[in-house]
């Protein structure tokens, strides 16, 4: 069993696509994963549950690293909370997107740091334990700043409540992370033998939401115009170049640089998605930028990660 996941986390990409394509041929096999069991939405318990294996894999220590490295933790968090929402809006506003395109972008920028970046971080040779820092700090961040951020970019496009949406995100965010990190805690051995285990398992619910949100958004991605991968490619490249501008011109080194980039380019798009759905329910395209995201910031990424090992080597 330990083999299974631990090939499904190897080869998450593979997976994520082959779900899909499985998604565009049968999407009705995915549509329990947007539908609500007694009154909750099935991807928010989804979600949840990849927030609580990340938060086994956390430690006190990842949020210690603010005294340590405060330049970089300063200038990692600034950015991921200015630089992608201002840059998701602007990109919005150029190709004159429609509202519920707008919103689902603006959301894919003002989400925490998705957890995929700390293991390309480590395929680039970055500093690992600053990314893991950065996306815990960030996603602890994330129930009082994704709110506020995205009211000030669309609260005049469309009306909605941030005090619901802070809410919502600490059920989905803040509280699996706390057990996840409280678990740790209280039990590193077992967590440590989790490890085997849990990584592959998020994996595959990434794939279930992703597959899930396409599914049900078929006919409008068939239908869209490449505009909307236009976007999405876009504002993955730009943040991570304005990451590493802005790692370059605080001073920090190479690996650090590298880190803070690929933090800023990696979003919690799972978030993202779930929170259109959730917020925005009668925007039904809202949903398809994050699941989008989902499948380039990993396939680009891989790739990046490939090529930032070699150029280093």
């Amino acid at each position: 069993m330990k083999r299974v996941f631990k090939a499904v986390e190897k080869y998450y990409f593979i997976i994520i696509i082959l779900f899909v394509i499985s998604s565009l041929i049968y999407p009705v096999a995915f549509n329990w994963v947007l539908s609500e069991v007694n009154g909750v939405k099935v991807i928010n318990l989804l979600l949840s549950l990849v927030i609580f294996t990340m938060g086994t894999t956390l430690e006190f220590d990842n949020f210690a690293n603010v005294f340590r490295h405060p330049r970089e933790i300063a200038v990692g968090i600034s950015a991921q909370y200015i630089i992608m929402p201002v840059l998701a809006f602007i990109i919005a506003s150029i190709f004159s997107l429609d509202t519920a395109l707008t919103v689902g972008l603006v959301l894919v920028g003002t989400v925490p740091g998705g957890t995929a970046s700390d293991v390309i971080t480590f395929l680039a040779d970055g500093d690992v334990a600053l990314s893991v820092s950065l996306t815990a700090i960030s996603t602890i961040l994330s129930p009082l700043l994704t709110p506020i951020i995205t009211l000030l970019l669309i609260g005049n496009l469309i009306h909605f409540n941030p005090v619901d949406m802070f809410i919502s995100i600490v059920h989905i965010v803040l509280i699996p992370i706390a057990l996840g990190l409280l678990l740790n805690y209280k039990f590193p051995s077992f967590c440590e033998k989790l490890k085997d285990y849990l990584p592959g398992l998020a994996s595959l619910v990434v794939c279930v939401i992703v597959a899930g949100v396409i599914g049900a958004n078929k006919q409008a991605i068939l239908t869209s115009s490449v505009i909307v991968i236009v976007v999405i490619v876009l504002l993955y490249f730009l943040g991570m170049l304005l990451g590493f501008v802005a790692g370059y011109l605080t001073g920090m080194k190479r690996k650090q640089i590298i880190t803070v980039a690929i933090e800023l380019a990696f979003q919690n798009s799972g978030l993202s998605t779930s929170l259109a759905k959730t917020h925005f329910p009668n925007l039904a395209q809202a949903t398809v930028p994050g699941a989008l995201y989902s499948v380039w910031q990993n396939l680009a990424g891989s790739i990046l990660a490939y090529l930032f090992k070699k150029y280093h080597d």
